[in-house]
């Protein structure tokens, strides 16, 4: 259903707009899918948290983590069906966490920490930031730029997540932290039968990137 709406969308625009080439109207597309398709996605979501008492913590962990997630990139579903199911599983599944886990000791809080920032730090060297095929990073800079943010921000919001008194949004920060660096990874991207747009691209045209 989105998806006839979106193409009716854009031959439409492209109707009243023929100068448009055809990589142009595949952009439009995407981005008419990406606006309808995540609009009505966040709805149910924060419905479906509303309705499991979990709203403002889930909020919350919507919050703190799309940050990092926005220069990190990360794996993305083929359906919508499926993108809800992901988004749901990891913001609502976040403040489940979140709300009940309780250290034993702070010197443990502290210890998990480190080892999720450790694995980060790796994962963000390898694979940040993970595009897709669908929207590849290609600009060398950007690529630059979004790998240093992510680096930035994910030590930020570890900090954040150990010097913060409540407990709660302490593991909102943490908890969020290691989600989202599991969603860049070859192993998700594998469980979800995604590919790094900058690494197919790179394979596919034997040229490098744009400067």
């Amino acid at each position: 259903m989105i998806e006839k709406l979106c193409m009716f969308l854009t031959n439409k625009i492209r109707k009243e707009m023929p100068e448009i080439d055809d990589e142009r109207t595949e952009i439009i597309n995407y981005g008419l899918q990406l606006v309808l398709g995540e609009i009505p996605k966040f709805f149910i979501i924060f419905g479906l948290a509303y309705i499991l008492g979990v709203l403002k913590l889930t909020l919350l962990s919507f919050l703190f983590i799309m940050p990092y997630r926005m220069v990190s990139g990360g794996t993305h579903l083929h359906t919508h069906f499926g993108c809800i199911m992901a988004t749901s599983i990891f913001y609502i599944g976040n403040a489940f966490i979140s709300k009940y886990l309780i250290w034993n000791t702070q010197i443990l809080k502290y210890i998990i920490v480190f080892l999720i920032w450790t694995f980060s730090m790796v994962m963000i060297k390898k694979y940040a930031p993970a595009d897709t095929q669908d929207v590849p990073i290609l600009r060398k800079k950007e690529r630059k730029i979004k790998k240093i943010l992510s680096f930035i921000i994910m030590t930020i919001t570890l900090i954040l997540g150990l010097v913060i008194k409540n407990n709660t949004i302490s593991n909102l920060l943490i908890v969020g932290t290691l989600l989202q660096t599991i969603t860049i990874t070859k192993f998700m991207y594998k469980l979800t039968k995604n590919k790094y747009g900058y690494l197919e691209y790179i394979k596919t045209e034997n040229i490098e990137a744009i400067n």
